[in-house]
Formats: structure tokens, C-alpha cells, sequence
């Protein structure tokens, strides 16, 4: 699929996406749980920056709001920046892709990066790459990135997963395995704790140990 008919399928998912998740099963399992455990995670205080990286309708940018964080949130699909934009109306918005260059607009510092159930559309190494590139040059010193996703602990449970949800299993999506991205991200200097939160849910958290 092409990036121009990903971001028309996005638009057209942003309509429904809230009503559409499925808090029960894969692969929204624990949906609401898992974003509380990346809220947790980020351990914020008022006034922190906080970047959400693929922010959708905006549910886990309005936790840090709630917070009373200052948000900046940044997604490739205008419709579903629509959506948030409603439940973040103070917050800065930005249209970009995260695999490209990013607007000036991002051209900072930010105190916490965060992020759910974007970066399983990425392989591995281009979430390596993606993290690196964040922490070197958007995260604040001591800082820290919170991604919650569709993920499992090894590499046996997602080959397990993907034979007992067999029926509704994308192939085309890179869920990850934290066994292996912990082995990945370390190798470019970052440090990788994992949660597993539901069954096909979990958090990481990343911290920059210096140049990698």
C-alpha cells in the first residue's frame, strides 16, 4: 500500500476510530489499561513538554493534558488531527510523517516523547532508526520515550499470538517482540525497560545512554 492510500485509509478510519476499538480482544486488548500504563510510565509533572508521536483522535495526548502538560501532537492523517484537535483544543497539532523530515514546528526539545499503536507500522529497524533519531534530537536531558503498542515479551509469544488470532493477524504490520527490540535499541545506545500490559499490549520505555 502507498503512503497516499495509507493516509486516505487513516482519513477515512478517523470517522469511527474511537467507536471501533475493541477493549477485549486483539489487537486492542486492554486498550484503556495500556494507555494508563504509558501515562504512568512517563511519570509527568505539571508544565512538563510532551511530544505525542502519531497522536490520532488524541486518547493518549489528553491524558498528559489532563495532566497539565503542555502537548504538541503530530500525525500524517488530517482527519484524525480533526479529532483530536476537539479533545485538545489548547494543544499544537502538527501534519507530518514520522519517517520523513519533521516541521519546524518539532524542531525541539521535549521533556517526555510518546506514543500508542503507531510504531507496529514500522519494521524493526526503522523503529530503531525513528527512536534514535528522537532521542538525539528531540528529547530533553533526562528524558525519557514511552511507546505503548501491540507487542509481546518474546519472539515465541508473537509467533504463538499470530497462530491463535490467525483469522484477524496482519501480516503487513511489524508487531513488535521486546526480546529482540531490546537487542536492537541497545546497540544505538538506548536503554529499554518493557511492561506487558494485556495480551497482545505492552509499554516501553526508552532513555538515551549517550552517543550510539
Amino acid at each position: 500500500m502507498s503512503q497516499t492510500d495509507r493516509k486516505q485509509l487513516f482519513d477515512r478510519w478517523a470517522e469511527y476510530y474511537d467507536s471501533t476499538i475493541a477493549p477485549d480482544r486483539y489487537p486492542f486488548d486492554g486498550y484503556d489499561q495500556v494507555l494508563d500504563a504509558a501515562f504512568r510510565l512517563a511519570e509527568v509533572s505539571p508544565s512538563m513538554q510532551v511530544l505525542d508521536l502519531g497522536t490520532g483522535t488524541g486518547n493518549l495526548a489528553l491524558r498528559f493534558v489532563q495532566a497539565g502538560c503542555a502537548v504538541w501532537g503530530v500525525d500524517f492523517s488530517a482527519a484524525m488531527l480533526a479529532k483530536a484537535q476537539a479533545k485538545l483544543p489548547r494543544s499544537v497539532l502538527v501534519r507530518a510523517d514520522l519517517s520523513g523530515d519533521w516541521p519546524t514546528e518539532l524542531q525541539r526539545r521535549f521533556d517526555r516523547v510518546v506514543s500508542a499503536y503507531v510504531f507496529h507500522e514500522f519494521d524493526l529497524e526503522t523503529k530503531v532508526k525513528l527512536l534514535h533519531r528522537t532521542a538525539a534530537q528531540n528529547l530533553a536531558v533526562g528524558g525519557r520515550i514511552v511507546v505503548a503498542d501491540i507487542a509481546f515479551a518474546r519472539v515465541e509469544d508473537r509467533t504463538k499470538a499470530s497462530q491463535e488470532w490467525s483469522d484477524c493477524w496482519d501480516s503487513g504490520e511489524f508487531y513488535w517482540a521486546a526480546d529482540e527490540a531490546c537487542v536492537a535499541c541497545a546497540r544505538v545506545g538506548l536503554q529499554v525497560t518493557y511492561e506487558q500490559v494485556s495480551s497482545c499490549g505492552g509499554v516501553f520505555t526508552f532513555t538515551d545512554e549517550g552517543p550510539g
